[in-house]
């Protein structure tokens, strides 16, 4: 059963969030981050991405670039801008995105959890990676980037979730970006006991984004062997019900030696093909998908022997995708090393590939439908380990909504 515990977060002063919090560090280039910190001093960036602050061209994993990022952090709660909470507290965290809307709980999950596969991945992680957020964790003597966890929906808890937010909340705000992050603290003694029992009555939670954040957490736990508050890490709970998982596209650099229409010969062995002259195709349903070749748009459906399998992983249409047409078409045989293919996440649209194929920089486009939180379930259930890219979630979660001090 899953442990949830509450936990004293280091937040930002209310009226400063808006200026403070920003997205995970693996959302963005470095010269992307420089660009949104400019001028803002405050700005969370300063420490989740410290090479900013730094000669370009820095070696990102150098000494002097955590150093950087834990001066950054130390001034952050030196001026208080941070403030750490008195008592240990769950805390809500609402967000909305046009017409979409998430409220998860935030809390201290067990790093013992996590090794024991109470919390299941769906994800390979890279050591290099890891060792990167080890190095961030132990600098700063925290966790500051949460990870993104889900279960099956309880109602239960969707009904304290609901009265909850009838309340005044703690903290308020509408980023640049459109999204609105809101939160709430839970710390009176009869609502942690009631969060705490509900949670052990769920098996399992999943991880959504943070395979690295979490695994990195539980190599700092063992380490310090579970000194002060290093057994728990910094999550963020929510309903399956409520994710919003967005396509990861793929684009291709070369067309493997074939012209257009080579390529779209072959890909009729393997699709029903049909041309779209109307514009962009945003795929409606699983096994469809959409091509951006030589000026124009295509659907592709899967011809139905290809999708016939039963097996949770094989039936996924990036699998599908990868197996039938990435590999023997385009020759790239593992995308998570090849130079050939790269990955878009929907939240910038279609038109982004058009722009990077009309651009001549890619030679096609693939938009696909997004994964599903079930297939995702059924998959970490089993075991499983889900291709590189194949899920995108969003919104993402804000970085310095909550800290988590260990």
């Amino acid at each position: 059963m899953a442990e949830v515990k509450p936990f004293a977060a280091l937040r930002p002063k209310p009226e400063l969030a808006a200026q403070i919090c920003e997205l995970p560090y693996d959302v963005m280039s470095s010269a992307e981050a420089r660009e949104m910190a400019a001028g803002n001093h405050l700005s969370f960036l300063h420490v989740s991405k410290p090479e900013i602050d730094l000669p370009a061209g820095t070696d990102l994993y150098a000494p002097e670039v955590y150093a950087k990022g834990r001066e950054s952090f130390q001034r952050l709660i030196a001026n208080g801008a941070l403030r750490q909470d008195a008592q240990p507290s769950f805390y809500l965290y609402r967000q909305v995105m046009g017409k979409h809307s998430q409220t998860g709980l935030v809390a201290a999950a067990s790093c013992e959890d996590y090794l024991r596969n109470i919390i299941k991945k769906h994800e390979l992680t890279r050591v290099d990676k890891e060792d990167d957020r080890v190095r961030h964790i132990e600098t700063l003597n925290a966790q500051t980037g949460p990870v993104f966890l889900t279960y099956r929906a309880s109602a239960a808890l969707d009904e304290l979730v609901k009265k909850k937010m009838t309340e005044a909340p703690d903290i308020d705000f509408t980023a640049k970006d459109g999204v609105r992050h809101t939160s709430w603290v839970m710390g009176d003694a009869k609502t942690v006991q009631f969060i705490h029992d509900e949670f052990a009555r769920i098996p399992t939670l999943y991880i959504c984004d943070g395979h690295h954040r979490s695994a990195a957490a539980a190599r700092v736990y063992q380490s310090r062997k579970g000194a002060g508050h290093s057994g728990q890490f910094l999550a963020v709970i929510f309903p399956h019900n409520q994710m919003q998982i967005l396509p990861y596209n793929r684009v291709l650099k070369d067309l493997n030696g074939l012209t257009p229409a080579q390529l779209l010969e072959k890909l009729d062995a393997v699709f029903i093909i049909k041309g779209h002259p109307g514009g962009a195709v945003t795929p409606a349903r699983k096994h469809e998908l959409g091509l951006y070749l030589a000026g124009q748009w295509h659907t592709l459906n899967f011809r139905p022997q290809f999708a016939a399998t039963k097996d949770p992983i094989e039936k996924l249409d990036v699998t599908l995708l990868q197996k039938f047409v990435l590999a023997p078409l385009f020759g790239i045989d593992d995308p998570r090393t090849s130079k050939r293919i790269n990955f878009v996440g929907g939240i910038r649209g279609t038109g982004e590939l058009e722009k990077l194929v009309n651009a001549g920089e890619y030679a096609c486009a693939f938009s696909m439908f997004p994964t599903s939180i079930e297939d995702l379930m059924e998959i970490a259930d089993a075991g499983g380990i889900m291709p590189p890219k194949s899920t995108w979630f969003e919104p993402k979660l804000r970085d310095a909504m909550f800290c988590h001090m260990i």
